[in-house]
């Protein structure tokens, strides 16, 4: 497994116990590099680990010892679902994987949130909607491959639980108590829709 080390400082220099994994996506472009250029360019430590281009390279902006704010949670998401408050960003590493998300299809052709034209052999068509659309940018056959590489790594060196529970894809309350897993950000936030459903992705999951 390959890792390219990018300088960026926007992140909490603190060593902290980590028990899960949160699997993203960025919604936007195909480069991982930019996504950590543009997180270093925010006033709050707002990042992930490690990002994943669209070719598969993984990115890694800080040590995975370290920690910064990438799951967005509040106090509310807590009490609305009667349980106490618990920062999951300290105990938990992010992937974040580069992809538009949601699409709109208009005629023949597909447009992300931005307007931008997204080519059909990239666009990834459900069964069942998620998240009510139908069609998501598709995560490619090397950053599956890439996440893969990850999870097994970070499951030798942390012990973190690694098996696929199809629970992931709607509000977890065992991701919100904390528990040690693997989870989505769908996981923790209903406003979210990352990382959706792919076939694939599951598949990979499901070999773990």
């Amino acid at each position: 497994m390959q890792i390219k080390q990018v300088e960026f400082t926007n992140y909490k220099n603190e060593v902290t116990k980590k028990s899960q994994i949160y699997l993203h996506h960025t919604a936007g472009g195909p480069s991982a590099e930019n996504v950590f250029k543009f997180w270093q360019s925010d006033a709050t430590p707002v990042a992930t680990c490690v990002s994943i281009s669209r070719d598969g390279q993984i990115v890694q902006g800080f040590p995975s010892e370290k920690w910064a704010y990438h799951l967005g949670l509040s106090n509310q998401m807590f009490a609305n679902n009667k349980m106490p408050y618990i920062n999951l960003d300290k105990i938990s590493i992010g992937i974040e994987i580069c992809a538009w998300g949601p699409l709109t299809k208009k005629g023949d052709k597909f447009y992300n949130y931005v307007n931008g034209i997204v080519p059909a052999n990239e666009v990834s068509e459900l069964k069942t909607p998620f998240k009510g659309k139908t069609y998501y940018h598709k995560y490619t056959d090397a950053q599956i491959e890439s996440t893969r590489q990850l999870l097994l790594h970070w499951h030798k060196k942390y012990g973190i639980p690694i098996t696929y529970d199809p629970a992931i894809w709607e509000i977890n309350k065992n991701a919100l108590a904390g528990k040690p897993g693997l989870y989505t950000h769908v996981s923790v936030r209903q406003d979210k829709s990352d990382v959706f459903p792919q076939e694939e992705l599951i598949e990979m999951l499901l070999s773990l």
